[in-house]
C-alpha cells in the first residue's frame, strides 16, 4: 500500500450529500482511494506528502460525450458555418465531407493529441464514442486517463444529394453485426488498467437506427450491466424525419419503445419537444426526469452555430440529471462548465439560474450518478483518487473568496496545476509526461491538412474546402 498526504489550503469535499468548500483541509489517499477528509492534521505514516497549501484541489471532471478521433480536426473548418436548409445544422454536409476525407493516420493522431488536451482541461474521466476504440484504450492507459469507450454501431446513415433534404441509406443486416463488435469490444477491454477502462454500448444516433435494434441495444446493455448512450433531438431534420415516421417526438418514441432509463445518456436533446426550434408540443423534458435518463448537455458545438438548449436550468427544474460534455473542439470542461452557465443565463434572462455550483455538480456529481457510480466526482471517503490541483493566487485566480465561483468564471488551462487519476500524478506543473505535444501536433497538422485537401470527394456537390468553409480573410495578395 502506498499512502499519500495531501495538505491543501481549499478543498471541494463530499459531504451530506453534497459538495462542501473546506478551508485548510487535508486528503489521504491510499493506492487508488481517498481513505480521509478532513481539517487539521493527520498524524498517520505518509509516503508521500503533496504541499497544495496554495492549490485548491477538486473532484476531476467528468466528460460524458466525445468523438476524439475526429473532434481536434473540426479546428479551423467548422465554424462560422451552418447551413440554413438544415436548420443550422453541420451534420449533414459537413461531417459527410469530413469523414470521406479523414484518413486512419489522422484519427489515431486526434486521438493521441486528445489526451494531454483533455488532461489539462480538467477531464479525469471520459465517454467515448466512435471506431476506434482498441486505440482509444491505449492511449488513455498510456495518458493514465479513465475512459469509458463505445464503438458505434447503426442501422444506416443519413446524407444529402442535393443539399436540400436528408436521405437514409440502411444496411441490409440492420447493424446487427457491428453491434456484435461493439459487444466483444466491451468484453475485450473492460476492467483494464486497474478498472480505468470500460466498456459501453453506443447505437450512434436515433434517426439512423431501426426499433429493432434500439430493442435490442436496450436489453444487451441490461445484460452486460453497462450504460447506454444515444444521440437524440440535435438537429430539426432528425425531429422532423422521426415524427414523420412515428407520429410522435424522437423522445416520446423512446419512452414507447422501452429505452429510456437510469443508465442512458442522451447525447443533447437541445431540440426537444416543446422548445421553439421544434415548434411541436411534447413534454419531452418531463419524460427525461420522468424515466430518470441522463443528458450529456455539450454547449459549445451548437453555440457556435447560435443554437442554444432552453434551457439548461429549466431542465435542471424539471428534475433531469444533467451532465456535461465536450463533444468537439476544444476539449475543455473548463469551457463546457463556463458557457453552460453563461448561455444558461443569456437564455433565461435571469443570472441567478445555471449556477456555478450547478455546472460542477453537472461536471461531477451527476456525471457519476449517469454512469453508475459514486466512487467518481466527489473527494469522500472510498472513492477513488481523482483530482484537480488549481492554482489558488495566479492572474485569472486573484482575488479568491468562493473556489468553485473563480473556476467556472476566470480559471483558464493555465490554472490547473496537476492532476491525480485513480492515486496516481498523471500531470505535474501542467507537463503531461509520455506524450511529446509538439510531435503529436504536426501529425496533427498533417493529418487536417489531407483531410482538408480532400473535401470535395465525398461532398454532395463536390466543392473543395475554401468553398465549404472560406478563410476568415482572404489570402494576401504578393
Amino acid at each position: 500500500m502506498v499512502r499519500t498526504v495531501v495538505r491543501a489550503g481549499h478543498v471541494i469535499a463530499f459531504q451530506d450529500g453534497g459538495h462542501r468548500h473546506l478551508q485548510n483541509g487535508v486528503i489521504v489517499v491510499e493506492d487508488d482511494r481517498i481513505t480521509h477528509v478532513g481539517g487539521g492534521e493527520f498524524d498517520g505514516q505518509a509516503d508521500e506528502i503533496i504541499d497544495a497549501k496554495d492549490k485548491i484541489v477538486t473532484p476531476g471532471f467528468i466528460n460524458t460525450h466525445t468523438h476524439l478521433s475526429e473532434s481536434p480536426l473540426d479546428r479551423s473548418f467548422v465554424e462560422d458555418r451552418g447551413p440554413r436548409n438544415f436548420y443550422l445544422s453541420g451534420l449533414f454536409e459537413f461531417l459527410t465531407a469530413r469523414d470521406g476525407a479523414i484518413t486512419d493516420q489522422a484519427r489515431r493522431a486526434s486521438v493521441a493529441a486528445s489526451m494531454p488536451e483533455l488532461i489539462r482541461t480538467g477531464t479525469t474521466t471520459v465517454v467515448e464514442m466512435g471506431r476506434h476504440g482498441q486505440f482509444v484504450a491505449e492511449q488513455a492507459e498510456k495518458a493514465g486517463l479513465r475512459a469509458y469507450i463505445g464503438e458505434f454501431y447503426r442501422s444506416g446513415r443519413w446524407y444529402t444529394k442535393d443539399g436540400k433534404s436528408v436521405q437514409y441509406e440502411w444496411s441490409a443486416d440492420d447493424g446487427v453485426a457491428a453491434m456484435q463488435h461493439a459487444v466483444n469490444f466491451i468484453k475485450e477491454v473492460d476492467g483494464r488498467a486497474n478498472g480505468r477502462i470500460k466498456g459501453f454500448l453506443t447505437p450512434v444516433q436515433v434517426d439512423t437506427c431501426s426499433e429493432a435494434l434500439l430493442r435490442r441495444s436496450r436489453e444487451m446493455a441490461t445484460e452486460l450491466k453497462v450504460p447506454l448512450a444515444l444521440h437524440v433531438s440535435q438537429s430539426v431534420p432528425e425531429f422532423q424525419e422521426m415524427v414523420r415516421r412515428n407520429g410522435c417526438s424522437p423522445v416520446e418514441w423512446l419512452e414507447k419503445i422501452g429505452f429510456l432509463g437510469n443508465d442512458v445518456i442522451l447525447g443533447h436533446v437541445i431540440m426537444p419537444g416543446g422548445s421553439s426550434w421544434t415548434n411541436y408540443h411534447a413534454d419531452d423534458v418531463g419524460i427525461l426526469a420522468d424515466t430518470g435518463t441522463n443528458v450529456a448537455h455539450a454547449v459549445w458545438v451548437f453555440a457556435r452555430r447560435g443554437i442554444a438548449m432552453e434551457s439548461y436550468s429549466k431542465y435542471l427544474a424539471r428534475g433531469v440529471n444533467m451532465t456535461l460534455a465536450t463533444d468537439t473542439s476544444p476539449q475543455s470542461m473548463i469551457e463546457a462548465l463556463r458557457w453552460t452557465a453563461v448561455i444558461s443565463k443569456i437564455m433565461d434572462r435571469r443570472t441567478e439560474v445555471a449556477t456555478a455550483a450547478d455546472v460542477f455538480n453537472s461536471a461531477t456529481l451527476s456525471a457519476a450518478k449517469a454512469l453508475g457510480r459514486d466512487d467518481l466526482g466527489r473527494i469522500a471517503p472510498g472513492a477513488k483518487a481523482d483530482l484537480l490541483f488549481w492554482e489558488g493566487a495566479s492572474l485569472f485566480m486573484t482575488p479568491m473568496r468562493d473556489p468553485v465561483r473563480n473556476i467556472v468564471y476566470s480559471a483558464q488551462a493555465e490554472d490547473l496545476n496537476a492532476t491525480m487519476i485513480d492515486g496516481k500524478l498523471v500531470m505535474k506543473d501542467r507537463v503531461v509526461p509520455g506524450f511529446d505535444v509538439d510531435a503529436l501536433l504536426a501529425d496533427l497538422q498533417a493529418g487536417a491538412q489531407h483531410m482538408w485537401a480532400n473535401m470535395h470527394r465525398e461532398d454532395w456537390a463536390h466543392r473543395d474546402i475554401n468553398i465549404l468553409s472560406p478563410e476568415s480573410y482572404p489570402a494576401f495578395k504578393r
